[in-house]
């Protein structure tokens, strides 16, 4: 079998060594698929996308099973920064000048109503994943404080959007500890959790609801009513493909636009109260503006997690704590003697313009994926609208396919090779 993103760098059937897995709490196990099952909908994938639709399927009365490799949130879902957000991935006076603002202002508001659904879901069945308010938005260049302002009144007064604010560079010097920003934003509609907490609080209210989870259960084909893995094969009306960066070489026509890439993050020994208030005061979880993105918060343990660095190859590299290091130490050089207990990795999909590809086929095969690094909210809502299309309500689903997510150029052959040489590039921009 030709080398896998799910066997490249991780134990099988085991969680990702991360703080999550450490703590975690009520992680249960699945049985694995066997012989011959049907199903009206086939889920790949028991990750945000994969457990929000077989929760809100099973809702509508649809008989469902989610299918993984390995376990409930052991990919991206379970190892990512927390960080939950607002609206979609490309700020939306991008977002405007490439689609129009009619359809950006539905797909915003899908993305508000996803921030919206995460907090809904947390609080209906009392999932027990830490969801703390705020997110802010750190600068890195002074430059960018010039036109942020402007940005923060048109959301206000053009998109009805109250919950972002501008802070300026005087204030974020108080909010974030780190001589390494100016200005910024504060959205307070968003904020972070603990993902692998919220992931597996997902399964359980799928489960309670009707779904089957098969766990250690690797799709090997997909096809019009069919999948298969090594020892069972699945009949379904509809599949859903709720991959993200792990699909693999199941759809060629998804991988021409979806591409993984890995992401590292460190969390160090647990720090004192007042060192924690010095680095994040309020305690927001911060993301910053380099293309090659820093994002930070304080654990329930007070513990800096810190997400940075990326690559773009099957492997991650021998060292993450090194990897991760350097970039924390360039916002915190307070943190130099940090112990750094944990250091993980995991890998998400990307498209080429940052926005979430969704495809309803013929063939009842519909994708959900792409992300971008907005997962936590977005992954949650396209389960939801996943569920919905099946359903026969096809409105947000129309909406959000009908965003253009173009074709790596020359398709999944040659995205390895081509894409790690512009990501570089831009991550030399941000050095400079």
């Amino acid at each position: 079998m030709a080398l896998s993103l799910l066997d490249a760098n991780d134990q099988k059937g085991k969680h990702a060594p991360s703080w999550y897995a450490a703590s975690a709490k009520g992680i249960r196990e699945f049985p694995s698929a066997k012989g011959a099952l049907k199903f009206d909908v086939a889920i790949i994938g028991a990750g945000f996308s994969g457990l929000s639709s077989a929760l809100h399927l099973s809702k509508l009365g649809y008989k469902v099973c989610v299918l993984d490799a390995h376990r409930v949130g052991w990919g991206a879902s379970g190892r990512n920064g927390g960080q939950v957000g607002s609206g979609q991935r490309v700020d939306q006076d991008e977002l405007e000048a490439l689609v129009g603002f009619e359809q950006a202002k539905a797909a915003f508001d899908i993305g508000v109503e996803a921030a919206d659904l995460v907090r809904e879901l947390i609080k209906k069945y009392k999932i027990d994943c830490a969801y703390k308010s705020g997110n802010i938005g750190a600068h890195h260049r002074k430059r960018y404080d010039k036109d942020t302002p402007e940005f923060v009144d048109m959301m206000h007064e053009k998109y009805d959007y109250h919950s972002i604010s501008w802070i300026p560079p005087e204030e974020m010097r108080e909010k974030v500890g780190s001589p390494d920003y100016f200005g910024g934003t504060l959205d307070t509609n968003c904020g972070h959790l603990h993902p692998l907490d919220y992931a597996t609080g997902l399964a359980r209210v799928a489960v309670n609801s009707g779904a089957e989870i098969f766990e250690m259960s690797r799709v090997i084909s997909v096809e019009k009513g069919k999948v298969k893995t090594g020892v069972a094969e699945i009949a379904a009306d509809k599949i859903i493909l709720a991959c993200n960066g792990y699909l693999g070489g199941l759809d060629g026509p998804v991988a021409d636009r979806v591409m993984p890439i890995n992401n590292f993050i460190v969390a160090t020994e647990p720090l004192d109260d007042d060192v924690c208030k010095s680095l994040i005061r309020d305690g927001e979880c911060v993301h910053d503006s380099r293309f090659v993105v820093n994002y930070f918060r304080i654990s329930e343990d007070n513990r800096m997690l810190f997400g940075g660095g990326e690559n773009y190859s099957y492997k991650f590299p021998g060292n993450i704590a090194n990897v991760v290091r350097k970039p924390m130490l360039q916002v915190f050089p307070q943190l130099k003697d940090a112990r750094i207990d944990y250091a993980w990795g995991g890998t998400l999909a990307i498209t080429l313009n940052r926005l979430p590809h969704f495809e309803f086929r013929d063939d009842g095969i519909i994708n959900i994926s792409g992300y971008s690094g907005s997962g936590v909210h977005m992954a949650t809502m396209a389960g939801k609208i996943a569920a919905e299309a099946i359903n026969g309500q096809m409105a947000k689903f129309d909406i959000m396919s009908s965003l253009p997510t173009p074709k790596f150029p020359g398709g999944a052959r040659l995205r390895w090779p081509l894409l790690p040489l512009a990501l570089t590039w831009y991550a030399m921009l941000d050095r400079l």
